[in-house]
Formats: structure tokens, C-alpha cells, sequence
């Protein structure tokens, strides 16, 4: 079966010693392709470059939450240009997070709208970021209506309720590693049977959120590991695998706008 992973961070730094390799693994383990999220300006042109030197791995540009506090609008401006390169598909990972407040609220939500506005000038796929944000990022989403905005919840760990009002506005749903989690991921579990099959995307966020059974021996994620989430994710939803797998593939490519044959 083929997989994509439709969200990493392979220009860490924690793959610098061995990214050849991790890429050689992700390929042997049938992930075929991967999308490198951006977290800053840095980091979106690292993601870049690795994708226009290796085949299969795309790119998205854009500011983290995390990162907003030191956005400007030349940075903005930089990310827009490198935004026009064929080899990135869409603006994230984007969005709010209330959790740890490394940028304060108001540049959070500042440049999420700024962000918001440039993707939709553009026409791009959106990745999403939403973390303990109480409803803020949805309000400011609707804030901002558009018909043709297409994009992806990363991921997912919120509500119901949540889940329901990212459905009804036609997003897709990333699910993570802690599908696997035993405690954790015990009611993604219960949420992730009942997400229609055409919304469902499977991601690493590697080097972050390693699934079980891989972190019980490594701390380090990487993409060849994506295939224990969807493995996880057919079981929960009865699922066939390979057909889950397929599914999961022609969604991410449909959502990032790629051709379904690599």
C-alpha cells in the first residue's frame, strides 16, 4: 500500500545527521510521499529545498503560533515569493495555541488572520494548528468566510464538538500518533471511527509524536512510522488497510493538489 504522510518537519535538526537514511526507510516502509510544514521563515525555505531535491516530498510555507512573536510583515512578504515555487503546496502550519503561549495572544491571532488572508490571496491549501484555544481559532476562521478555502486540522486532538465544526466547514482531519497512545489517544480512538472515510489524512509530525508500538524504542518519530497510525486507524474504524491506505492517499492528494500517481 502506499502512504503519505501529509505532515513533517524533516529540516529539524534532529534529522541532520541521518535524513538520507530516514528518507530511504520512509520510502521501504511505502510512503511514497511527505509534506515538510514550515514554522518560520528559516524553516518554510529549509522545507523548500529539501522538497525540490528529493521526489515525493513536498512543501508548505508559513509562521507558527510559537514563532508569530518575531513575524514581520517583510517576512510575510518573503514568505508569499517563496510561496510561488512549484514545489510548495501549501501555507502551514498555521494557526492558535493557547497552551504554551510562547508568542503572546494578540500576535497569535494577528498573524493567523495576516496568514489567513495571504493563502486565500493565493489559493492555497491551508495546514492548521489549533491547541486549548476555546474556540477562539474557529471564530476567527469564520471571521474570515470563504467558499473555496480547503484545508486540514493538524493533528486533531480536540471535541466533538469541535470536530463537528471543522467538518461542516468542508476541513480535513489529521490524525497522529496519538491514535496509538493507550490512555491518551483513548477518545481520538472513539472520534476517529465515526470521521467520514473522504476527510481522514494520517500524519507523523515527526520528529514529535511517536506512535506505539515505535516509542517504545525511540524518542524520534520520523515518516516510515506513519504506517503504525494508519495501521491503528483502519483497526479502530474497521477498516481494510489497504483500502484505508488508498483512501488516506487520493484524500492528501486531492486536499494538496497533486497527482495521485508518483
Amino acid at each position: 500500500m502506499r502512504l503519505f504522510d501529509s505532515h513533517c518537519h524533516l529540516d529539524d535538526a534532529a534529522f541532520d545527521r541521518d535524513r538520507a537514511e530516514v528518507l530511504q526507510r520512509a520510502r521501504a516502509a511505502g510512503v511514497q510521499a511527505m509534506m515538510v510544514a514550515g514554522i518560520n521563515h528559516a524553516s518554510s525555505l529549509q522545507a523548500v529545498h529539501l522538497a525540490e531535491r528529493e521526489a515525493g516530498v513536498y512543501a508548505a510555507v508559513g509562521v507558527h503560533p510559537h514563532d508569530v512573536r518575531h513575524c514581520s510583515a517583510d517576512q510575510l512578504a518573503a514568505l508569499r515569493r517563496l510561496a510561488g515555487r512549484p514545489a510548495v503546496r501549501a501555507w502551514g502550519e498555521i494557526g492558535l495555541d493557547f497552551n504554551r503561549m510562547y508568542s503572546p495572544r494578540a500576535d497569535q491571532e494577528h498573524w493567523f488572520l495576516r496568514q489567513l488572508e495571504t493563502a486565500d490571496a493565493l489559493d492555497l491549501p491551508l495546514i492548521f494548528h489549533e491547541r486549548d484555544s476555546g474556540g477562539r481559532f474557529l471564530e476567527l476562521l469564520r471571521s474570515r468566510p470563504r467558499a473555496a478555502r480547503c484545508g486540514v486540522v493538524h493533528c486533531f486532538s480536540g471535541s466533538q464538538d469541535e470536530l463537528e465544526a471543522y467538518l461542516s466547514l468542508g476541513l480535513y482531519i489529521g490524525i497522529t500518533g496519538i491514535l496509538t497512545f493507550q490512555g491518551r489517544g483513548a477518545v481520538l480512538r472513539r472520534m476517529a471511527a465515526c470521521i467520514p472515510l473522504e476527510r481522514l489524512l494520517v500524519e507523523t509530525d515527526a520528529p514529535y509524536l511517536t506512535p506505539a508500538p515505535e516509542k517504545n524504542r525511540t524518542r524520534r518519530n520520523e515518516p516510515a512510522f506513519v504506517k503504525s497510525t494508519l495501521l491503528c486507524l483502519a483497526e479502530v474504524r474497521g477498516d481494510a488497510p489497504e483500502a484505508l491506505a488508498e483512501a488516506v492517499w487520493q484524500n492528501t492528494c486531492r486536499l494538496f493538489r497533486i497527482a495521485g500517481s508518483l
